[in-house]
C-alpha cells in the first residue's frame, strides 16, 4: 500500500468536512456567536490541520492500486466520522463520547438515528452540522474526493468503480468519468428543488434548507423534535413524500427523464418493481392503521400510512405521527421496506430494489428449471437477459447481507441482553434507515440504549454505506499482512 498516495486522498476528504464546519462557524456568527462557536471553531482548526499536512509534506502522486483504492474509500469514511464527532464532543450537554461517535457515524452515513432527546436545544449552528454530515454523506466523502481529481486521472477511474457499485453504475449509459457529474449534478437539483418547494410551503429559511440536505440524503435529521409533524401541514408532508420518493430513484434515470424529454427511461422493470412495493404496502399500512383505530378517518391513515412506508423504502426515517403504538402488521410492513429500500444508483441504502427484484426473478427462473428441466429459462432484466455468472454477485451479497443482521444482533444481545429492539434497530442501521418500531419508532431516539448496542448499530451504519464489501477486503488485506 502507498501511504502517500492514502494520506493525500484521505486530506480531500477530511478538508470537505473543514469546509463545511467553516459553514457552520459564519451561522454561529449569524445568529450572535451562539454556544456552539468555540466548539466549531477548534473543531475546523484541528480538521484543517489534519487535512492540508498531506498536501505540504507528501509528494503528489497519480499512482493507486486496487489495494489503496479500498484503503482511501475505508479511511476516508471512518476519519470523516472520527473527525465529525468532535463538534458534539466539545459543545458537551447530552454528548458523550460514545454520543458523539453515534451521532456523527448516524449523520455522515445518511442514518438519521439520534441519541437526543431535544433536538431543539441544540444550536442553530450546530443543527446545521449534523444537516451538513447528511449533505456530505448523501453524496459521499469520497464523491467528493473525484470531483477535485482530473477527468484524465486514472485514479478517478479506479476510485468511482470502486465506490459506486456495479448495480449503481447500470442505466447511466455513461464514462465512469461522467457518471460522478451525472450524480452530483442531479443530487444539486434535488437540493434546490427541495428548498424552494420548502420555502414556497412556508418553512423558515434555515428550516427549509436543513431539510432540504436532509431529505436530498435519504437522512432524516431534523430541527424539530416531532420532525416533519412540528409543522403541521398537508403541503410540507407531501413535498417530503415527493422528494424522498425522487431521491431514493436511479440518479440516472432521472437524468436521462430530463436530457431525452421523455418518460421512457420509467419504463423499467426496477422502478416498476419498487413503486409498485411502494403502492402495495401503503394500501395495507393504510387500511391497518384506520381498522386499528390508530387514525380516526381514511384521509388521515393514507396520508400517514404512505408517508411513512416512503419515509422507511426510502431511508429517509422522516416521521409526520408517532408510530411506537402502531400494531404488529404495518411495523413489520416498515421494517420489510428498510430492507428492501430503493433503486441502487440512489442516495438510500439497504439491498436495494434491483437486488430484491434480481432475487425474485432468480426464484421463479429455478422453479421453472425445476418443473420443466428440458426448457430454456432466463433471468431478464429490462428486456435484457441476465447470465447466472452476474446474479450470483447479487443473490452472495443478500446472503452476506441477511448474515451480518445475523451477527450483529447477537453481539447487540451479548453487549445488552435486555435489549428488545435488538433485530429491529439493527435492521434499521444496517439499511441506514434511522427510526426502527416501538420506542425507537421515528419520533424516538436510541439515548437509553446500552453503549455497547450503541456501537454495534454504528458499524451496521457504517457497512450499509459502503456495502460491505470494501470493509471485508481492507480486513483482508491488514489480515494477510499480519500473517506474512
Amino acid at each position: 500500500m502507498n501511504i502517500k498516495v492514502i494520506s493525500r486522498n484521505v486530506g480531500y476528504a477530511l478538508l470537505v468536512s473543514a469546509l463545511f464546519m467553516f459553514l457552520s462557524i459564519l451561522v454561529s456568527l449569524s445568529r450572535g456567536n451562539d454556544s456552539a462557536l468555540a466548539a466549531l471553531m477548534i473543531s475546523f482548526t484541528i480538521t484543517f490541520i489534519v487535512g492540508i499536512f498531506p498536501f505540504i509534506f507528501v509528494r503528489k502522486t497519480p499512482e493507486i492500486t486496487m489495494k489503496d483504492g479500498f484503503m482511501i474509500i475505508v479511511l476516508s469514511w471512518l476519519l470523516s466520522f472520527v473527525f465529525g464527532m468532535l463538534p458534539y464532543a466539545l459543545w458537551g450537554g447530552p454528548f458523550s463520547v460514545e454520543n458523539a461517535w453515534f451521532e456523527s457515524v448516524s449523520g455522515f452515513t445518511a442514518t438519521g438515528a439520534t441519541i437526543l432527546e431535544n433536538v431543539e436545544m441544540l444550536p442553530d449552528s450546530l443543527l446545521f452540522w449534523r444537516s451538513s454530515t447528511h449533505f456530505i454523506g448523501g453524496l459521499g466523502v469520497v464523491v467528493f474526493l473525484l470531483l477535485v481529481i482530473p477527468n484524465s486521472s486514472q485514479m478517478r477511474l479506479r476510485l468511482t468503480n470502486m465506490e459506486l457499485s456495479s448495480l449503481s453504475k447500470q442505466g447511466y449509459n455513461s464514462r465512469s468519468n461522467r457518471t460522478v457529474w451525472i450524480f452530483t449534478c442531479v443530487y444539486f437539483a434535488i437540493l434546490a428543488a427541495s428548498f424552494l418547494s420548502y420555502l414556497l410551503c412556508g418553512m423558515k429559511p434555515f428550516d427549509a434548507l436543513n431539510h432540504a440536505m436532509s431529505v436530498t440524503a435519504t437522512g432524516g435529521f431534523s430541527t424539530k423534535n416531532a420532525s416533519i409533524g412540528a409543522f403541521d401541514s398537508v403541503a410540507v408532508d407531501l413535498v417530503t413524500m415527493v422528494f424522498m420518493v425522487l431521491s431514493s430513484l436511479h440518479f440516472g434515470m432521472i437524468y436521462a427523464v430530463f436530457v431525452t424529454k421523455s418518460m421512457k427511461p420509467l419504463k423499467n422493470d426496477v422502478f416498476r418493481f419498487y413503486a409498485g412495493v411502494l403502492v402495495v404496502l401503503s394500501v395495507i399500512v393504510t387500511i391497518s392503521l384506520k381498522v386499528n383505530g390508530i387514525e380516526q378517518t381514511w384521509g388521515a391513515s393514507a396520508l400517514s400510512g404512505a408517508f411513512h412506508v416512503i419515509s422507511y423504502a426510502s431511508t429517509s426515517g422522516f416521521g409526520i405521527a408517532d408510530n411506537s403504538a402502531w400494531p404488529v402488521l404495518p411495523s413489520s410492513l416498515l421494517l420489510f421496506a428498510g430492507i428492501c429500500c430503493g433503486m441502487a444508483g440512489s442516495t438510500t441504502g439497504g439491498l436495494k430494489a434491483d437486488r430484491v427484484l434480481l432475487l425474485f426473478k432468480e426464484v421463479r427462473y429455478h422453479i421453472k428449471q425445476t418443473i420443466h428441466p428440458a426448457s430454456v429459462n432466463e433471468v431478464r432484466v429490462n428486456g435484457k437477459v441476465v447470465r447466472q455468472d452476474d446474479v450470483a454477485p447479487h443473490i452472495l451479497y443478500i446472503a452476506l447481507y441477511m448474515a451480518v443482521v445475523i451477527l450483529s444482533v447477537s453481539l447487540t444481545l451479548f453487549f445488552d441482553r435486555g435489549n428488545q429492539y435488538a433485530l429491529p434497530a439493527t435492521i434499521s442501521s444496517l439499511g441506514n434507515v434511522g427510526p426502527a418500531i416501538g420506542d425507537l419508532g421515528v419520533m424516538g431516539n436510541f439515548g437509553a440504549q446500552a453503549a455497547g448496542a450503541k456501537f454495534m448499530y454504528t458499524v451496521d451504519m457504517f457497512l450499509g454505506r459502503v456495502e460491505i464489501y470494501p470493509v471485508l477486503a481492507v480486513l483482508m488485506m491488514l489480515f494477510n499482512r499480519r500473517t506474512k
